[in-house]
């Protein structure tokens, strides 16, 4: 049967309406979708800006905590220098140095040495290791430790050793950097009395030793049988000499050898013995 005329309308009015909102459907789909793309992209930048904000506001606190502590670790020091300098008061570099100080005995004597590696490594002078089969070091806490003679110097008497554990060491400046004048402190074992320090300061520096080498240097510091190998430390608590001799008869005459001699020759013994380099 023929569709009638306004049958026909309405049929095609129908197709033209369903047509339109399938256009208008896709449009918004479309549409709806570009701005969701937007969005994401929008979105994804902020995280990367705000994901950057924070790694920089993450870098800045670590920097200003470093800051803090470099600035702590220098106030300290600075505090521990002007104690030194104005009261003349070494108590701060005695309390921390003197846990780094052994007394070296053997079975015929005794001297001091020092520790120079946080591995037990120990310096003291050869000639407190002479004539002892047997050598220990004893610590401040008064522990008593076997210790291994790793090797030695006897041009500029010095002697390394090797005790077990785990400790704090003393760091050997450089003794280019001496001044005439600046304030000094010895720690050893004078006449047996375990861990006493005696204060003075550098009379002169290049002095020429029993060894005739000019690398000692001169101290008003009281020097006694006991304080060979001992450290003698600046207002920083770094070792600028190792105490070696005093001058008898003689008041206030006491030698220590200078640290870059010090250094050299553990170095060198080091190198030697186990072929690697402790200072």
């Amino acid at each position: 049967m023929a569709l009638k005329k306004h049958h026909k309308w309405i049929i095609g009015s129908s197709s033209t309406i369903i047509i339109i909102f399938m256009i208008t459907a896709g449009l918004l789909i479309y549409f709806t979708f570009i701005r969701i793309d937007i969005l994401e992209n929008k979105m994804s930048k902020n995280q990367l800006e705000t994901q950057s904000k924070i790694n920089e506001l993450t870098n800045i606190l670590i920097q200003t905590k470093e800051n803090i502590v470099s600035l702590d670790e220098s106030f300290q020091t600075e505090l521990q220098e002007l104690k030194a300098t104005t009261s003349i008061d070494f108590s701060g570099i005695v309390e921390n140095a003197i846990k780094s100080v052994v007394t070296i005995r053997t079975n015929v004597g005794q001297g001091t040495g020092f520790i120079i590696d946080e591995q037990g490594f120990v310096i003291t002078n050869a000639h407190v290791l002479e004539g002892g089969r047997e050598v220990s070091a004893i610590t401040s806490n008064q522990k008593i430790i076997p210790a291994e003679l790793i090797g030695y110097n006897t041009k500029i008497d010095i002697a390394l050793l090797k005790i077990s554990g785990d400790f704090k060491e003393l760091k050997l400046a450089n003794s280019n950097d001496i001044q005439v004048g600046e304030k000094v402190i010895a720690i050893g074992n004078p006449l047996g009395l375990q861990f006493s320090v005696s204060e003075g300061i550098v009379s002169a520096v290049d002095r020429k030793g029993p060894n005739e080498i000019n690398a000692y240097i001169q101290t008003d510091a009281a020097l006694n049988p006991g304080n060979s190998g001992g450290p003698l430390i600046n207002k920083q608590g770094e070792v600028i000499g190792i105490n070696n001799f005093k001058v008898g008869g003689g008041e206030n005459l006491g030698f220590a050898l200078e640290s870059n001699y010090v250094i050299d020759a553990v170095n060198e013994i080091s190198q030697q013995e186990m072929n690697m380099t402790l200072v």
